[in-house]
């Protein structure tokens, strides 16, 4: 992949975010994916790129863009297989609330695990703890080593987890360890990355969520030097019977290089809402500022950009030229 390209995407975030920005707090999260999702399609097919979306919107019935196997870019460039999650907390920007950003990840053509809808049990750990956990370990087992790597004890390791009642057994297994807890109702991708920075206070990420979102952390965290590992979870012989027709096996424990293979990747993503690691939106007048993250694995760069944007010289946030 081409360097350059690493700026490319940010330009397609901001766009994602700056639009859905509009509905925070509105209590319309449709309507806030949906201004994500148009901003960032009409960006996109401004990159000299060949892309192929694998992780996306749904299937081509299902979305009328950012569809599954929908070709993006100009059409020149390096061939990539991309994964999106326009809006990351559809919910947190309908209600308001932290964490919620436009993200992407792209890797060479067929470098990327093509995950099915369904959930994923997964384990996320920053640069520090890389090798010391095991998604087959028991909760305990994974907060004593956590809090070895970082010199802690394990009542000062904090653990990220989705507020859902498949994950209670997690939730009741490491208050038993006495560690402590930070609940999250959405937005896994920004847990797992949050674990890779020590000021937003966070050492782990634990339980199931979406498999997709799993394949975007997993990109984030091969750019940081971070772990993550997971499972697939289907809840039926049907969606056990998708994996194996997909050429995934349901059992198997996948690590970074099952998810993200080859050694380059780009992860980008802009903050809608506040968050732990970024700043979100923020409307002023005719000029919106962002706050963006942008990765690459290749050459493990890590840039936190800010930017400034005249709205009213590209009110779709594309030029004409």
């Amino acid at each position: 992949m081409e360097r350059s390209l690493s700026m490319e995407l940010v330009r397609v975030t901001e766009a994602a975010a700056l639009q859905s920005a509009r509905w925070v707090g509105k209590g319309l999260k449709d309507d806030a994916d949906d201004a994500a999702t148009t901003a960032m399609r009409t960006v996109f097919d401004t990159i000299p790129m060949r892309g192929t979306v694998v992780i996306g919107e749904g299937e081509m019935d299902e979305a009328p863009m950012l569809y599954i196997g929908e070709e993006l870019g100009t059409g020149e460039g390096p061939d990539i297989d991309i994964a999106v999650d326009p809006l990351e907390g559809t919910s947190i920007v309908a209600n308001g609330g932290w964490n919620a950003m436009t993200v992407l990840a792209v890797a060479d053509k067929g470098n990327l695990l093509h995950a099915p809808d369904m959930y994923m049990h997964k384990i996320a750990v920053g640069p520090d703890c890389n090798g010391v956990v095991d998604l087959d370990a028991s909760v305990r087992e994974n907060i004593e080593a956590v809090a070895k790597a970082k010199n802690k004890d394990v009542s000062e390791v904090t653990v990220t987890i989705l507020k859902r009642e498949r994950n209670q057994q997690i939730i009741d297994e490491i208050r038993e360890v006495g560690s402590r807890i930070k609940l999250i109702d959405n937005g896994d991708v920004a847990a797992a990355v949050n674990t890779c920075f020590d000021w937003t206070g966070v050492d782990m990420m634990l339980g199931s969520g979406g498999a997709p979102e799993g394949v975007i952390a997993a990109v984030a965290m091969k750019c940081l030097g971070g772990d993550f590992q997971a499972r697939l979870f289907p809840h039926s012989d049907e969606e056990r019977e998708r994996c194996k027709h997909m050429g995934i096996d349901p059992d198997k424990k996948l690590v970074l290089d099952d998810l993200v293979t080859g050694d380059d990747a780009i992860f980008a993503a802009t903050a809608v809402t506040e968050g732990e690691l970024m700043r979100g939106v923020r409307f002023k007048g005719q000029h919106a500022e962002t706050s963006s993250i942008v990765m690459r694995a290749k050459s493990g760069t890590l840039r936190f950009i800010n930017g400034t944007h005249r709205l009213d010289k590209k009110p779709n946030m594309v030029l004409d030229n």
